[in-house]
């Protein structure tokens, strides 16, 4: 593939009438990127700041970027969408540096610096607007991934007594039937990736991991403004904050946009930069992986049949390749191949939540989730040395 040396971060734009959010980016004036999420529009119709609306949508703007800038991690960085305070250039750098650590890990990059964002002030727009979660029937906003957290967040919400609305990434067939379980009011997202991206990378580009849960805050934080929420409630525990292995001085963790690092600067990005007074963290925060599943088999046990962590139940479809526009995937480009078992029971993930679910199901239960006992397969030993 051919080497671009600059990346810009050309425009955004909200048609208000459909809720079509549009990114555009590019490599050397030469190619020219277009990026779309549609948000579905409250009914009947609200008025929202739109100042504050185009923060959001500005900052979803930068963080989206990533998926373009690591094709060929060009170091000259223009922003052209607007101003970045040092405030602002010191988040997106981090979120770029350390939400692309397994990208740089796997790919043996050197990321010592690689990543300048260009930052013309030292303030940032001051929020006078406070954070308004109450104890008591606040709305809040619940984004869903097909997965055990978002689950026991929900029921543990409900408990509490809180209105809550789910939001999903595209309209995959394993959160449909979630929603449908649930009963609840839920918000769909449709993202569409630039098929060009798909083209660079069979002729070569870089490609790996990206820190999208900090595009799902992002996108989150924007559907709450859109609907009045006061809050949007995510699921990731306590272990998401903990690294792998360090590279080149840095701790790398393939879950640093779920870690406490990124929800504080996000805390913090939103307070001082959007200043919507919409609340985001993560309600499981405190909570081992073993804590979540023993209130998931204890509380939700009706879900156990279709809730699934298995990453090879997911991948990026064909129609998407051909630049064609399918429902988008869950969290950003995946589809779940039709047909397939729920649960691959090969992959880390399997053979992690099964010893998780081991803890508190019966063998029988257990095996009936996965389709075999995995402690039998040994195949699975050295994945189970490497968990270990």
């Amino acid at each position: 593939m051919q080497k671009y040396q600059s990346f810009a971060l050309e425009s955004f734009g909200f048609e208000v009438d459909t809720g079509m959010i549009s990114l555009r980016y590019s490599l050397d004036d030469a190619l020219f990127f277009e990026e779309t999420l549609k948000i579905p529009l409250p009914s009947p119709s609200r008025s929202f700041d739109r100042f504050i609306l185009d923060r959001a949508l500005f900052a979803l703007h930068i963080i989206a970027g990533v998926s373009y800038w690591k094709t060929c991690i060009p170091k000259k960085m223009e922003v052209k969408s607007g101003p970045l305070s040092r405030n602002e250039a010191h988040f997106f750098h981090d979120a770029y540096e350390k939400g692309m650590g397994e990208f740089f890990f796997k790919n043996d990059i050197d990321f010592r610096g690689l990543i300048h964002f260009p930052s013309h002030s030292s303030n940032t727009p001051q929020s006078t607007v406070s954070h308004k979660l109450k104890t008591k029937n606040s709305r809040v906003l619940v984004p869903i991934g097909g997965g055990k957290d978002s689950l026991v967040t929900v029921k543990l919400l409900q408990q509490a007594g809180f209105d809550v609305t789910l939001l999903r990434m595209g309209g995959h067939p394993i959160i449909h039937e979630t929603v449908r379980m649930l009963g609840l009011p839920c918000l769909t997202l449709e993202r569409r990736l630039d098929p060009l991206l798909f083209r660079l990378n069979a002729e070569g580009a870089w490609n790996g991991h990206i820190p999208i849960s900090a595009y799902l805050s992002f996108a989150s934080l924007i559907t709450a403004i859109i609907h009045d929420f006061d809050a949007v409630i995510l699921s990731n525990e306590r272990s998401a904050s903990i690294g792998n292995v360090t590279f080149k001085g840095m701790e790398i963790n393939h879950q640093w946009s779920k870690s406490l690092e990124f929800e504080s600067m996000l805390q913090g990005y939103e307070r001082e930069s959007i200043g919507s007074g919409v609340s985001i963290f993560s309600l499981l925060r405190p909570l081992s992986e073993l804590s979540i599943v023993k209130i998931f088999t204890e509380q939700c046990s009706e879900f156990l049949p279709i809730a699934t962590s298995c990453n090879r139940n997911w991948k990026i479809s064909q129609g998407k390749r051909a630049g064609r526009r399918p429902l988008s995937p869950p969290l950003g480009g995946r589809e779940r191949v039709r047909g397939e078992s729920r649960w691959c029971s090969k992959c880390p993930k399997c053979a992690f939540v099964f010893s998780l679910y081991a803890a508190f199901l019966s063998p029988g239960k257990v095996e009936a989730i996965f389709g075999k006992n995995l402690y039998a397969d040994r195949s699975l030993l050295p994945l189970y040395r490497e968990l270990l």
